[in-house]
């Protein structure tokens, strides 16, 4: 008998100015006891809407339920009082939200986060409550942490975070674990240790999992079923070897097919050098005492030399701390850095801010988050004129309108949408316009800053294809930044390895994906291009550390 069971179960948004917005449109599932569940879809397609009405945490009244049921242990959780559901939040089901910096209270310590479960469900006394908080630590990996029991969220890494929010929900070994992308923005290695860690502790707590995600690569590895979710709907759902062996709905077979494939041009190795560095460093200082002394200093790039032709992409990978931001970064000038820097065989490491002006037309920048990185206040024209204004000043306001026009059809948008604003459009939709702004100066060299990190699969396909038709187009160098090897697989002639501010490995993209050297590079192939197999043969193995109590 399945643990948790959701029958023809709708959501429905009232929002202002627009109307009744369907958001979910009855659909069905269930999750069974020691088992895993998927629901994929793109963004939109209303997964997180579906996890969240299990735990009924939707802004009610605005979301309502025009049809459906949700039983969970026999019982619809739709006609629970307030106690009753209070009782089940964080006790019986938990949930591990997608951002754990936004979902974990920055005025708060870890301890004081892991133990509420426990003081509010179990009335621990602080004693017991500390010592269950120290086997939770234990128990997802972070016992270095036991220490540090007073640290704050921002203070930890990522993927630590990502771990606090894991020991938060087991608390109380719950029957059900509800994961809403659960390593979105972690890097391949910690993904996997994540990933390894839910089927371990699934396993010894023999706990349900309700698996959120966009990644097929996750489904492949954790789910036993899968319910692929499209439009508020449920299209297809079936056993997980099925749905990617036997896949009968278009969408369905739309998305398996639609990570980035293919590979670049062929580089021409006589092409002109368009960039080159010795012996780069970046080094900040670590400051401490009243009088604020360096004692120390993070060495973020570390001795780095590379070579970039015109029209070739250098991949730059490695794990978060590593360097690869820091180094795109210091190439633009964008942060000090020591060595040398030339660009079109001028030495640009000690030019001023006055002096680098006129270069920075050719030398252009794309970052991670596309929402942040758009200004809120402005239109699409508004920004991607914006460095026209600068650059090429003696432009009438109707030939800097023609010129966006033309971009955003390059880019394949719509040039009517040039006066909306950036919250009026989806997240691939806004990384076409942060490419776009970086193109309209028709630049030289364009450092891109994990422009795929937050896009669903096949968004970031078509980003990668746009890329890739842009560089051919306009003979573009391009440094690609990424913890996203399949993505770097997709664009790159050479790649570059980083780790601690140094360079590991570097090579031809078929040298560095087929026969690696270093053990290091290895690792980080074998995170990212991980198989349901290999993930559940290591999932089996024997794991040190605290075992965790089965329920009774």
């Amino acid at each position: 008998m399945a643990l948790l069971e959701v029958k023809d179960l709708s959501v429905t948004f009232s929002v202002p100015d627009q109307g009744d917005v369907e958001a979910v449109k009855k659909i069905s599932f269930s999750v069974e006891k020691g088992k895993t569940t998927a629901l994929v879809g793109e963004s939109g397609s209303g997964k997180s809407v579906t996890a969240l009405s299990v735990l009924q945490l939707l802004p009610y009244p605005m979301a309502r339920h025009p049809s459906g049921e949700i039983r969970f242990d026999g019982r619809d959780v739709m006609k629970l009082a307030k106690d009753e559901l209070r009782a089940i939040r964080g006790n019986r089901i938990s949930m591990i939200f997608q951002e754990p910096m936004t979902a974990l209270n920055p005025l708060h310590t870890i301890e004081r986060q892991i133990a509420e479960p426990l003081y509010l469900h179990k009335k621990m006394q602080p004693a017991g409550a500390r010592a269950r908080v120290l086997e939770l630590l234990d128990m997802v990996g972070l016992s270095m942490l036991k220490e540090r029991l007073g640290a704050f969220p921002h203070e930890l890494s990522g993927g630590q975070r990502q771990r606090v929010m894991i020991a938060m929900a087991l608390a109380n070994d719950p029957d059900i674990l509800i994961a809403d992308e659960p390593t979105t923005a972690l890097d391949v290695t910690v993904q996997l240790q994540v990933l390894d860690l839910l089927q371990k502790l699934q396993k010894e707590l023999d706990m349900a999992i309700l698996l959120i995600t966009h990644d097929l690569n996750i489904v492949r590895k954790m789910a036993d079923h899968v319910c692929v979710m499209h439009r508020g709907e449920i299209v297809e759902q079936a056993a997980m070897k099925e749905i990617f062996t036997k896949a009968t709905h278009v969408y369905t077979r739309a998305l398996l097919s639609a990570e980035p494939k293919g590979k670049p041009q062929p580089l021409n190795d006589k092409a002109k050098i368009l960039l080159t560095a010795k012996e780069m460093k970046v080094h900040f200082p670590v400051k401490k005492g009243l009088l604020r002394r360096t004692v120390d200093y993070v060495r973020a790039v570390d001795g780095i030399d590379l070579k970039l032709r015109r029209g070739q992409t250098l991949g730059v990978v490695g794990e978060s701390g590593s360097g690869k931001s820091t180094l795109g970064f210091a190439v633009l000038r964008l942060v000090q850095a020591r060595g040398e820097i030339v660009f079109e065989d001028k030495e640009i490491t000690h030019l001023s801010q006055r002096e680098l002006r006129p270069l920075r037309a050719d030398m252009q920048l794309v970052f991670q988050d596309p929402y942040g990185a758009l200004s809120p206040r402005l239109s699409v024209r508004g920004i991607i004129e914006e460095g026209l204004l600068v650059h090429q000043k003696n432009l009438t306001a109707e030939q800097r309108d023609e010129k966006v026009v033309a971009i955003l059809k390059e880019v394949g948008l719509d040039p009517e949408t040039r006066f909306r604003y950036p919250h009026e459009f989806s997240g691939g939709q806004r990384q076409r316009i942060a490419i776009a702004r970086a193109m309209i100066l028709q630049p030289k060299l364009v450092v891109l800053d994990e422009p795929t990190s937050a896009l669903d699969m096949s968004v970031q396909a078509q980003i990668v294809d746009l890329l890739r038709d842009l560089q051919v187009k306009h003979n573009l160098s391009y440094i690609f930044i990424s913890h996203d090897l399949k993505v770097v697989r997709a664009m790159s002639h050479h790649v570059m390895v980083m780790q601690n501010g140094k360079i590991v490995e570097w090579g031809s993209r078929d040298k560095i994906f087929e026969n690696p050297e270093q053990d290091y590079t290895k690792k980080l192939l074998e995170a990212a291009f991980f198989t349901a197999e290999a993930g559940r043969e290591r999932s089996g193995k024997t794991r040190s550390g605290t075992t965790a109590k089965k329920k009774k």
